[in-house]
This record gives C-alpha cells, sequence and structure tokens, in this order.
C-alpha cells in the first residue's frame, strides 16, 4: 500500500492553517486543526490498522473537547444553518462520530487483510 499523496497534502494544509493561527491569536481551539492534520498526515504515510486506530482516537478526543465547547457557546447560539454548522457542536459530533467510525474499521476484517498481504510482500522480498 503506497501513502496517499491527497490525505497528506490535506493533512500539511491543516497543519499550516493551524500554525499560523495560532501565530496570529493565541487560542487553545487553534490546536485542533494542528491535531488532525497530524494525525491525517501519519494515516497517510503509515496506512494500516494501527495509523487507522490512531487517527480515530484523534478524531475522538477532538470531537469530545468541540463537543464540551459546543455546549458552553448554546446559550449564544441561534437555531438557524449557519448557526448550526458553524459551530463546534456540530463538527465535534460529527468528528466523535467519525472517530468511532475510524476505529471500527481499524478492526475490521478488510484493513486487517490488507496489512496481512502487506506484510506478506514484505517478508516475501525479505526472503527473496
Amino acid at each position: 500500500m503506497k501513502p496517499s499523496i491527497i490525505v497528506a497534502l490535506l493533512g500539511v494544509v491543516l497543519v499550516g492553517l493551524g500554525v499560523v493561527l495560532l501565530i496570529e491569536s493565541v487560542r487553545v481551539g487553534h490546536i485542533i486543526p494542528i491535531l488532525i492534520g497530524g494525525a491525517l498526515i501519519f494515516l497517510a504515510l503509515h496506512r494500516g490498522r494501527v495509523a487507522t486506530l490512531v487517527f480515530g482516537h484523534t478524531c475522538i478526543v477532538v470531537g469530545a473537547y468541540m463537543i464540551t465547547w459546543g455546549i458552553l457557546l448554546l446559550p449564544y447560539s441561534k437555531p438557524t444553518l449557519a448557526h448550526i454548522l458553524g459551530r463546534p457542536l456540530f463538527w465535534g459530533i460529527f468528528s466523535l462520530m467519525g472517530g468511532i467510525c475510524a476505529i471500527f474499521h481499524g478492526f475490521c476484517r478488510c484493513v486487517r487483510k490488507q496489512v496481512d498481504e502487506f506484510e506478506g510482500d514484505l517478508r516475501g522480498r525479505e526472503a527473496r
């Protein structure tokens, strides 16, 4: 399995955006793009079960933080589409569910089979 260029580029863009935002205005919330971008870079370079599990756990941690932040902002929210999609509560739930999905996918037979096939190819090359 070769590295995914698109996932790596997305990760680099997110890390760069997070660093620029963190330098521009020092807020804890700007660490979120850095965490997700770093996890995407790791996932792009080390495709397989462990990388999927690391990405899933990162998404869950970030999602839990964003849900908490979004609950604190609920008194200031309005029932409009912009406030629903623009507030961290929606994206926290989205990230949490995506993390759960990634963790389940990491234990899925299809991923384990791909890793076994890939490692089998490497072991076969070393034996030659």
